[in-house]
């Protein structure tokens, strides 16, 4: 018996790091999962998971349209939803406020937060059909202490935080949970984009954690699963770090 078994899950972001991770420990465990993503490697994930059960789905978060059809498809495949993992992410540019380009912070803010506005949106209503489920967001421990050179992204992050906060108490008794994971620096494309920079820019985040290291997206994964099973049931409106102890300093 896996710990998902029966149920039907969307992982957006699903095509790398974090969201693959939790995709394919997701179908471990048994459930039906939708690959979603905006990069076309969504279609290699559920490859690997296997047509029985995995469906890959092209998906721009930041689309009402495309979102709503997602939840459309999903319905229609497998009938329901029951865990929904708003993930996908994007890191944005680095520069000090002043001289941040509000383009930059707009498109930021669309994927990484107005992205889990509309997941929720969606998703909630077709898992009330079913009488609840589970939501996991992705926010970041830049979404709990500040960052500088990133406001975009801090400001995203910590959107994703609140939101989860108000979902989690409007739908308390309606049988659906609301959490938040916070990651710390974890080995994902994102990260490595940043580290490729500088030949020390790897040391020096690793030293950032009290761990001495970076976390892995199979860690991030793992507590996605426990967010996503039965054995969370009475944990609804957290916002969870996995960060190696670093919130802790």
């Amino acid at each position: 018996m896996g710990r998902l078994d029966g149920k039907v899950a969307i992982v957006t972001g699903a095509g790398s790091g974090i969201g693959k991770a939790a995709a394919k420990l997701f179908a471990a465990e048994g459930a039906k999962v939708v690959c979603a993503d905006v990069t076309g490697a969504e279609a290699a994930t559920a490859m690997e998971i296997g047509p029985a059960q995995a469906a890959a789905m092209t998906v721009d978060v930041s689309k009402a349209a495309d979102v709503r059809e997602m939840m459309e498809r999903t319905k229609a495949l497998y009938g329901r939803l029951d865990v929904l993992f708003n993930n996908a992410g994007i890191e944005g540019a680095q520069a000090p406020t002043a001289d941040y380009e509000e383009a930059e912070f707009d498109r930021v803010l669309a994927v990484n937060a107005k992205g889990v506005f509309l997941g929720m949106k969606y998703g909630i209503p077709l898992m009330l059909e079913t009488g609840g489920g589970s939501i996991i967001n992705t926010a970041s421990v830049a979404g709990l202490v500040g960052f500088p050179g990133i406001v975009g992204y801090t400001a995203s992050k910590g959107a994703v935080v609140q939101m989860t906060k108000t979902a989690a108490l409007e739908y308390a008794l309606q049988g659906i949970r609301v959490n938040a994971i916070c990651p710390g620096v974890i080995r994902t494309p994102m990260v490595e984009r940043f580290t490729s920079a500088s030949p020390d820019a790897e040391a020096q985040l690793a030293a950032t954690e009290p761990v001495g290291r970076m976390g892995t997206p199979e860690e991030v994964a793992a507590l996605a699963l426990f967010l996503a099973s039965d054995e969370s049931s009475f944990v609804t409106g957290a916002a969870l770090p996995v960060d190696g102890g670093f919130i802790a300093r």
